[in-house]
Order: structure tokens, then C-alpha cells, then sequence
């Protein structure tokens, strides 16, 4: 039983700061929507494939995701078919983040690739 118990306990110590890293996931109402109603900070990333400012926010967040205190939901809004969205967030172009802690917004980059700025966006919800 203690052997049991000892496992459990040192499998969640290894897994806990994994709960705690940035994650991003591909965008639904669903997932948004659970989100903010837990009250959890969560992001909206507006991501065209074509567009080289997304790819270059996309590798940034890659490197934010080391930062184990950093424990945001990027969901990933494909800025070409979520054109309703884009009307009802008044979001004008692709490689738009927008930053929520629960249903309040915290912070808007548009264009931003820089990593420092990025943080500091996402750290808004925190």
C-alpha cells in the first residue's frame, strides 16, 4: 500500500508542472466557452497558414512554452473560415491575439512576434 501510495505521489509531482505549461489546441466555441466560464485565462490566436508573421508568433510561443508558469490555452482560430468571429471580436487581420481571464479581455496584439511582448500578453490573464 505505501509503495502504491509513494508511485502516486511521485508520478503527480512529475506531471504537475506539465498542467502548468502554455498549450495550444485548434479553436471551438466549446473550448473558449468552457474556459471562460471556469474562469481559466485563455487566448485566441487568429493564425492564417499563408501568413509569415502567424508562423514566426507560432515558433515564439513554442519558446514560451518552457516557461512552466505560463499556464494559458492558446486556441488557434483559423483567421480564414472564422469570419463570424472575426466580426463579433472587431479583429481586422491575421496574426491577432487576443487575451481573456475568464470572459474579460486582458490584452490585443495585432503583429506581434516578439517574444517579451507576447509573455507579457499572455501574463495579463494570469
Amino acid at each position: 500500500m505505501k509503495f502504491a501510495t509513494l508511485a502516486l505521489t511521485a508520478a503527480l509531482t512529475l506531471l504537475a508542472p506539465l498542467a502548468q505549461a502554455l498549450e495550444s489546441k485548434p479553436y471551438s466555441a466549446e473550448a473558449l466557452s468552457a474556459a471562460q466560464t471556469a474562469g481559466k485565462p485563455v487566448a485566441l490566436h487568429f493564425h492564417a497558414d499563408w501568413c509569415p508573421t502567424c508562423r514566426a508568433q507560432t515558433k515564439s510561443f513554442e519558446t514560451l512554452r518552457a516557461e512552466k508558469d505560463l499556464d494559458v490555452t492558446i486556441l488557434v482560430v483559423n483567421y480564414d473560415t472564422e469570419v463570424a468571429l472575426k466580426r463579433a471580436l472587431n479583429v481586422r487581420g491575421q496574426s491577432t491575439l487576443i487575451v481573456y481571464k475568464g470572459k474579460a479581455e486582458t490584452a490585443r496584439l495585432a503583429g506581434e512576434t516578439g517574444t517579451n511582448a507576447l509573455r507579457t500578453a499572455l501574463k495579463s490573464a494570469l
